[in-house]
């Protein structure tokens, strides 16, 4: 039976393969700034790959008021899944939607802010610890990232313990840009992302301020003793690195330990960035994208370096990043170390061959499914992915 078994996953593997680096990247259409060069030649356009047969496509759940970030609890216990309107929301692996969890901090639940996303803390099989960002009000109609780690109560039902580990200083009254992804590390702190809150750009260029900024703080909210920003006057204490734009993704490599972020250029110019402690990436001075209305960013320049760290990989036109995770699964052992980012312009879970730093193929997976906000692996290697769809969104299932 075992050897039957064993024959039956190898014939499966086989069957199951990425096709070899095609000639021409994924077709998605003109670019916002053409005749930009990459600066080294896996910078972007990678060769588009095709997994086959394809993955098939299934719905977990329906009827999710725009949802931003997901969860996976241990032991088969199901999903959690917040709402930007402010509701936190346990999902039974059968699709079932629980009312409203108790608990949740409030928000401010306005154009591109609200209850945000969600990751739980390591040990949370042992301290049922979590954490949660937001857009947190702070008077006067203006907001700021927030971050609060809390403790779900056994029976799923509310939210206990809730502490403020991290808020943006200073808040801010446009409603768009808060960035929003939270990591822990494995060294025991936590990462967290921020926008430059759009209006603001010029911030992420302040190390005084956390706009535009991958920032890091222990479970607790405390600064990391080693933190690269300690020594430098008037320095945010808890600054890990700054020039970003919009920072919607963020993933851990399991081989590395490294920090991988995703984030939102303007009209083209997405990025994805592997994050050096007190690196500088370089928005609003420099940028693969143009403004919306066609002018230049900054100074005009494309090419990062020498001043700024430059991308590992970028996008033009864009795809619109969401939530990203490293592929860890047993179902797709041909995608292993692969990153599998959410597309909302894209409308597709987008996975990147990673090889070391370097980007060797894009695939287009569930392409046209609706914009798709936030991704994870399930426990048995089914990827499992947030669409925002309004009222109608949607948690989906992509497997073998």
């Amino acid at each position: 039976m075992r050897r039957a078994l064993a024959l039956a996953l190898a014939l499966a593997c086989l069957a199951s393969f990425t096709a070899p680096g095609l000639a021409e990247p994924w077709p998605d259409g003109a670019p916002n700034r053409p005749g930009i060069g990459p600066a080294f030649p896996e910078q972007t356009e990678a060769p588009a790959q095709i997994t086959r047969p394809a993955p098939a496509l299934s719905q977990v759940a329906s009827g999710l008021d725009t949802p931003w970030g997901l969860a996976v609890l241990p032991g088969g216990a199901g999903y959690l899944v917040t709402e930007r309107g402010g509701t936190l929301r346990h999902v039974a692996r059968d699709g079932a939607v629980s009312a409203p969890l108790a608990g949740v901090p409030e928000v401010v639940a306005f154009r591109q802010g609200g209850l945000l996303d969600i990751a739980l803390a390591p040990d949370f099989a042992d301290s049922r610890a979590l954490y949660l960002t937001l857009a947190a009000p702070a008077g006067l109609g203006r907001s700021a990232t927030a971050a609060v780690r809390a403790r779900l109560s056994q029976d799923m039902g509310a939210l206990q313990d809730v502490t403020e580990i991290f808020r943006q200083d200073p808040p801010a009254m446009i409603p768009g840009h808060f960035g929003s992804r939270i990591v822990p590390l494995p060294d025991g702190t936590v990462a967290l992302t921020t926008g430059d809150r759009m209006r603001h750009a010029a911030r992420a260029q302040d190390p005084a301020t956390g706009y535009g900024a991958v920032i890091r703080v222990t479970p607790e909210g405390a600064v990391p003793p080693d933190n690269p920003f300690l020594d430098r006057p008037g320095a945010l204490a808890t600054l890990y690195s700054h020039g970003h734009r919009n920072l919607q993704g963020a993933a851990v490599d399991p081989v590395t330990g490294r920090l991988w972020t995703l984030e939102h250029g303007p009209a083209g110019g997405d990025e994805l960035n592997l994050i050096e402690p007190g690196g500088n990436y370089g928005w609003p001075v420099a940028s693969y994208g143009v403004n919306y209305g066609g002018s230049e960013v900054g100074d005009g320049r494309a090419a990062h370096a020498p001043d700024f760290v430059p991308p590992r990989y970028y996008w033009d036109p864009v795809i619109a990043p969401g939530g990203m995770v490293f592929y860890e699964g047993a179902m797709f052992p041909e995608w292993r170390g692969d990153i599998l980012a959410a597309g909302l312009v894209a409308q597709a879970v987008v996975r990147l061959d990673l090889s070391g730093e370097r980007v060797t193929g894009e695939e287009r997976l569930a392409e046209g499914v609706g914009r798709v906000r936030d991704v994870a692996v399930d426990a048995d290697g089914a990827v499992l992915f947030l669409t925002d769809e309004g009222d109608a969104s949607r948690l989906m299932r992509l497997a073998r």
